[in-house]
């Protein structure tokens, strides 16, 4: 989906968000006073992994106020009748790239609102932005959709990664008043350096700051060897790392490290961040850190499964990055690691809303079913700032109404999470396509 597309999606959203429940409360939010029964034929528990039936699912303003089998249904209350499908948590998919393109700050923003929509759209009730490349227009979309004005998922955000070489981990090549107000040019060169970086991104609005400890900016010709093996090539230094760590956490901040293996790998998990991404090389030392640290493992797959072809092209079909993943994935499902839902969603490659396909490979490589869709729920919710879990990840009494729904079984048919077809975020509903059914 190109740029134009995505503005036009932002542009219909809005404008046909007047006509309706916007128009009645001002704001993209659900009533306070509302009252609304869900009943679900099937409902998904997420702690247990287990579907329980004909539940009730009641809705005061944009809270859960009680679920059960055979709750009675306040009079006046709204009812919404899922009893055919399959209700769940909302799902949390913890590596996006919202920002993806535009010639012009207010053209990436608004792409990037688009982008945010479109996973909302597709039960992405939650997102983690893992870097808005070139700026922090993510914390100005975060807010806006906290306070009502615009429509789209929960957001934390990281606004620009912090590196050695200064500014953003991808090149851009933008010039004039828009790099010189908006792009840092933070040295990341040693540990003081490195906490002053911290301390800015803090004053910018963050929730997470990221870093890379492996270098894969260098392209394919130095990302493999002769012999097909992954080039390593460190970026921080352990100390470095210990001092982002250390100054994040402080000022409440967590942590997420992109990372492959080799020494870069062991310095993000050794000096304890909180969202180690990747981990393509995770052997049995690093499980080890990662269990005695409680540490969980976000496993990316849709960015690999667009860089497959050229891994594949590069090592003669030797070897490749999504080859990595199912080893490491496996390793660390053995030995009882959490797995994290992160899909890489950044462009028409790893589109939008199409990142659900991941719960399929997850089930493929170790874990069951319900595990498989675990990852989207209280182990993102866990991982994610603010102690956020006791609001999000499960639909229980006193959790943001935050309710998806799928027309059959996910536990039979995981790919059923490809076809969501109702969601409400906050009491709000923003799909239902079961009303017919």
């Amino acid at each position: 989906m190109n740029w134009r597309r995505k503005l036009r999606i932002v542009l219909l959203t809005g404008f046909g968000a007047l006509s309706g429940h916007a128009q009645t409360t001002g704001k993209y939010l659900a009533p306070p006073n509302q009252v609304v029964a869900i009943r679900a034929g099937r409902l998904f528990d997420a702690r247990s992994g287990k579907i329980l039936r004909n539940q009730i699912v009641l809705v005061r303003g944009d809270r859960i106020a009680d679920v059960g089998a055979g709750l009675p249904i306040p009079p006046g209350a709204s009812v919404i009748d899922l009893s055919n499908a399959t209700v769940m948590p909302g799902m949390i998919d913890a590596h996006v790239h919202v920002n993806t393109g535009g010639e012009t700050e207010a053209q990436r923003t608004l792409i990037a609102l688009a982008n945010a929509q479109i996973d909302l759209a597709a039960g992405f009730t939650t997102v983690l932005d893992m870097d808005s490349r070139g700026g922090y227009n993510t914390v100005d979309i975060r807010d806006q959709i906290n306070a009502g004005r615009v429509q789209g998922p929960r957001m934390q955000v990281v606004g620009e990664s912090l590196n050695p070489r200064a500014t953003n981990y991808y090149p851009d090549s933008r010039t004039g008043r828009f790099q010189e107000g908006f792009i840092e040019n933070k040295n990341v060169n040693g540990p003081w350096l490195a906490r002053a970086a911290v301390r800015e991104a803090k004053l910018h609005g963050v929730d997470w700051v990221k870093i890379y400890t492996t270098q894969d900016f260098a392209g394919t010709l130095h990302m493999w060897t002769p012999q097909a093996e992954l080039v390593n090539s460190p970026s921080l230094t352990f100390e470095e790392v210990q001092a982002i760590v250390d100054e994040a956490h402080r000022l409440g901040l967590k942590v997420a490290c992109h990372t492959y293996g080799g020494e870069g790998m062991a310095s993000c998990i050794n000096s304890g961040v909180d969202a180690p991404n990747h981990l393509l090389e995770l052997d049995q030392d690093g499980i080890k850190v990662l269990l005695q640290k409680r540490l969980p493992f976000v496993a990316t797959l849709d960015d690999l499964i667009a860089l497959e072809k050229g891994d594949l092209e590069a090592t003669g079909g030797r070897n490749s990055r999504m080859k990595l993943a199912e080893q490491a994935i496996r390793r660390a499902v053995a030995a009882g690691v959490p797995i994290v839902f992160g899909s890489g969603a950044t462009s028409s490659e790893v589109p939008h809303g199409k990142q659900a396909n991941q719960f399929a490979f997850y089930a493929k490589w170790g874990l069951t079913p319900a595990q498989a869709l675990q990852t989207a729920y209280l182990n993102a919710a866990h991982m994610l700032n603010y102690g956020i879990e006791k609001d999000i990840g499960s639909i229980e009494k006193g959790k943001f109404a935050d309710i998806i729904a799928v027309f059959g079984d996910p536990l039979a048919d995981v790919s059923e999470m490809e076809r969501v077809r109702f969601v409400m975020k906050g009491g709000s509903v923003i799909r239902n396509d079961l009303a017919s059914r």
